[in-house]
């Protein structure tokens, strides 16, 4: 038995058939959000082979299975970062578990350093479309055509519709733009943030890309939200830190716990 059918077992033991609808990832200081969760079981990583050991603050590394809003949704309470361990492919297992379960859709939230004065900290914004500034992909090794992934729609349009008319129905500010994904776990230097102004970006982080991929790999449709934590560096005086992140991520919870709920709200199987 491989490592996802592994998961797949214990997370039907544990909740027999259940199959999610929607699964969402919550980065950094976000993991309230499963607290909205009617919940039918919640499961440590721990628990399931192959899942991501959660090793940053604001990561409790949980899958909580139930409901939101009459959709039943697989909530990830953290991931793993690229950085930590040298591995781009880290949460290949979870999400390859979230399509195994049957799930429809992916919402994937993270933290981010905002390069937009109107996008402060503390606000919301939904990625577009993304630049991988690693070099690296959670792909290499993978065998098969299925490999050579086009990106050209990697945000599904039709769930970016959903969370705009989420967005406009609760009263939430959603910006929006393009991120660029960067290794960490150090943050980046002004210049650094002027390069990838000049290349298009409005958002930048240490995660979320990798999943992307991953998911696409699978065929499963996605839409993404960065949570702004700081301006980046070089656009305001005050030092970033990891603590800052946290702070500004938990200042923004209620609008965006609005906005996935409101999301869940009114999903169907739009895609």
């Amino acid at each position: 038995m491989n490592q996802v059918d592994a998961c797949v077992a214990v997370i039907h033991q544990i909740a027999s058939g259940f199959v999610p609808q929607v699964s969402i990832v919550l980065g950094s200081g976000l993991g309230t959000f499963a607290d909205q969760v009617e919940d039918v079981a919640s499961i440590s990583f721990d628990e399931l082979p192959g899942f991501p050991q959660a090793g940053v603050g604001g990561h409790a590394g949980r899958l909580v299975l139930g409901e939101v809003q009459g959709t039943q949704v697989a909530v990830l309470q953290g991931r793993a970062h690229y950085y930590e361990q040298g591995q781009a492919d880290v949460m290949a297992v979870a999400i390859q578990t979230l399509k195994a379960l049957g799930c429809e859709a992916l919402v994937l939230t993270n933290a981010a350093g905002s390069m937009v004065t109107k996008a402060g900290p503390g606000s919301v914004m939904m990625i577009t479309d993304h630049i991988n500034m690693t070099g690296v992909s959670p792909l290499f090794g993978a065998q098969g055509n299925q490999r050579f992934l086009d990106l050209s729609q990697a945000y599904h349009p039709k769930l970016n519709d959903a969370m705009r008319s989420a967005a406009k129905a609760n009263n939430v500010t959603l910006h929006e733009g393009v991120y660029a994904w960067m290794c960490g776990p150090n943050f980046e230097t002004p210049a650094e943030i002027r390069a990838l102004k000049i290349l298009g970006v409005q958002a930048v982080g240490m995660s979320t890309v990798p999943e992307v991929i991953l998911a696409r790999h699978q065929g499963m449709p996605l839409c993404a939200l960065s949570i702004v934590t700081n301006y980046a560096a070089g656009i305001s005086p005050i030092p970033l830190s990891h603590e800052q992140t946290i702070t500004y991520a938990k200042m923004a919870t209620d609008g965006v716990e609005r906005l996935l709920t409101g999301f869940l709200h009114s999903y169907k199987a739009v895609t």
